[in-house]
């Protein structure tokens, strides 16, 4: 496992990242050799630091095999203050109201490890509807979620978030360029419509939920099926109404967008 060049190092507590980061990699329970064997280090460093997580509630041995997985406590202390839990929870009745206006699914995206993470959805109530499941992962430059969440990110957040995107960089400069001037103009429109790139057939409406300068940043979209557009509902009523949704959200966590 590669270790940071910072100079402020504390290597009791590097260990125990490393046996929790290594535990977490791991469908199966390890023994303490296993364990010293993938991160690199020897039974004898890891021992006490081993009795230190089981005794902290963070790692459970097994009474026969004696090896070690890792316990829900991680789960539960990430789960706590958790500005994902706070948005899924205030968007879950307003999305549903919007699917029922729009008679579309909708969902919601946040970045993840530089990918576009769907954290909630709300299906729509006819007969016919699209599921994007929850906790699916998505590249942020091929989809509309992802575009518009680069799209409102201050400048150098957006720099430093497209410079770790392996596909970003294998584009020529004049194709990042390109790139960066249509997620300003996302921006400048306030909303963003495509064709999916990832399901045929479907067109996505997407709004940003806040933006860089705030507490919860997420995209709000609308996954319409192409061929009802204009049917029951008019492409303009969707995206007010997904504006209308994302600015209710954001009024019940309490936050007042910045505007630039």
């Amino acid at each position: 496992m590669a270790k940071s060049s910072n100079s402020y190092q504390a290597p009791a507590l590097e260990k125990g990242l490393d046996i929790l980061e290594h535990l977490s990699q791991k469908a199966t329970s390890l023994s303490q050799t296993e364990i010293a064997e993938g991160i690199n280090r020897s039974t004898n460093e890891i021992y006490r630091m081993l009795v230190c997580l089981e005794e902290r509630g963070y790692l459970i041995r097994d009474e026969v095999s004696g090896k070690y997985r890792l316990s829900l406590k991680l789960y539960n202390l990430s789960h706590r203050h958790s500005p994902v839990d706070e948005i899924r929870k205030v968007a879950e009745y307003p999305m549903q109201r919007l699917s029922e206006i729009t008679n579309q699914s909708c969902h919601l995206g946040v970045i993840y490890h530089d990918q576009l993470m769907v954290i909630y959805q709300s299906k729509s109530p006819g007969p016919i509807s699209l599921s994007v499941e929850e906790g699916s992962l998505f590249p942020l430059l091929l989809t509309a979620s992802g575009r518009t969440l680069l799209a409102f990110m201050n400048e150098q957040d957006r720099n430093n978030q497209l410079s770790r995107i392996p596909d970003f960089q294998e584009y020529s400069s004049k194709e990042q360029q390109e790139f960066i001037d249509s997620l300003n103009n996302i921006r400048s429109q306030g909303y963003y419509s495509k064709p999916s790139d990832v399901a045929q057939g479907v067109t996505d409406v997407v709004v940003p939920i806040g933006d860089g300068s705030t507490k919860v940043f997420a995209s709000l979209a609308v996954s319409i099926l192409t061929t009802q557009i204009d049917e029951t509902i008019s492409f303009d009523k969707i995206r007010q109404s997904a504006q209308d949704t994302a600015d209710q959200i954001l009024d019940k966590i309490g936050i007042n967008q910045v505007q630039d």
